[in-house]
């Protein structure tokens, strides 16, 4: 019995080696492991074994077995390496300079943000930014959201636990909860409650909703939203700034509608729709692009400026909207994928 096991792991040690490939690997192991392989058959004789010589053969058998697996395993692990050295490819020097891939482009979110950005600058806007993590404060009760607002539900807002703690983000009452934006419009509550009118901010940045994803929708995207106010500021001049941007924007041809609306932040409110047939891939007369209105009075007594003094209107938009309506994009999902071949597509002068 000795004999024979000794010889059959002879023969494995001699043979595995030299196994290259999973299919050669997997008819070798049937060999001497399979139902009918060499060591299997020589177990299948334990049942012939005298009993009293059944323990010394059976711990033979069981070395013999770890053996054999041990060779099993070796020459698995070298056919692994093989393969992944084969999808690595040649060798390389890393410490060689890289090949000059060109020059870098402009993510087209990062380019709709910075034109949207240039053009409100021209007309006397100046460019707010506020944290990502805010509180229920900023972002609902100063933007006159009441509590039972469907909007402050969990399955829409993304809140952090009851204990979590943000140093460097104050709280206006220690019972309400730390979350994640879901607009922009915080940093306007932020700029008003800083300084007193005139104020003119253009507030991009990321925000935050529980969407599932999908070619329109995302559950992390980004808005721009603007803020004006001054002394008898209308919706004339809102209807007028919104004419100016979207032309310069997306080009001469473009037209936009007010449509009523509510929005708690500002009354009268509107929906803004726009007409851009010119545009790749927009089959529609009409798309909504985004909401607008006069600031509401008691948004203004809340952030201590006196409402029969100021008027103000403000407005927002996504995005990932616009940069879709520019370039012809149909979905949403491309502008989060670091796809190069997608990126390269934009260039800086596009």
């Amino acid at each position: 019995m000795q004999d024979l096991l000794n010889a059959i792991l002879a023969k494995a040690a001699g043979e595995l080696p030299g196994v290259r490939s999973r299919p050669d690997f997997e008819a070798a192991k049937a060999r001497y492991v399979g139902p009918n392989g060499e060591l299997t058959q020589v177990m299948k004789k334990m049942g012939a074994v005298p009993k009293e010589e059944r323990p010394a053969v059976g711990k033979m058998v069981n070395e013999a077995k770890i053996s054999l697996q041990a060779h099993l395993d070796a020459a698995l692990a070298t056919i692994e390496a093989s393969e992944i050295a084969s999808q690595l490819g040649p060798r390389i020097d890393p410490t060689l300079p890289s090949p000059d891939l060109g020059p870098g482009t402009m993510h087209p979110l990062t380019h709709v943000r910075e034109e949207m950005c240039r053009i409100l600058r021209k007309v006397g806007f100046s460019v707010a930014d506020g944290p990502e993590v805010e509180t229920e404060y900023y972002c609902f009760d100063a933007l006159n959201t009441p509590a039972d607002h469907p909007a402050r539900d969990a399955q829409d807002t993304f809140y952090f636990p009851p204990s979590t703690q943000f140093g460097n983000i104050a709280r206006k009452n220690p019972e309400e909860k730390y979350l994640l934006r879901t607009h922009t419009s915080s940093v306007q509550i932020r700029t008003m409650l800083k300084g007193s009118p005139p104020i003119r901010i253009v507030s991009p940045g990321r925000v935050y909703r529980r969407d599932t994803s999908d070619a329109t929708h995302s559950a992390n995207f980004h808005q721009l939203e603007c803020l004006s106010v001054d002394r008898n500021v209308t919706v004339r001049d809102l209807k007028a700034l919104l004419d100016h941007v979207f032309s310069s924007l997306l080009g001469p041809d473009t037209k936009i509608r007010f449509r009523p609306h509510y929005f708690g932040y500002t009354e009268p409110s509107f929906e803004v729709d726009l007409s851009a047939k010119h545009l790749p891939k927009v089959n529609k007369e009409w798309i909504e692009i985004g909401g607008c209105g006069m600031v509401d009075p008691t948004v203004f007594s809340g952030v201590g400026y006196d409402p029969n003094v100021w008027t103000g209107y403000a407005f927002g938009m996504g995005l990932e909207r616009l940069a879709m309506l520019l370039y012809g994009i149909d979905d949403i999902r491309y502008f989060y994928q670091n796809d190069v071949r997608f990126l390269k597509q934009f260039s800086l002068s596009t």
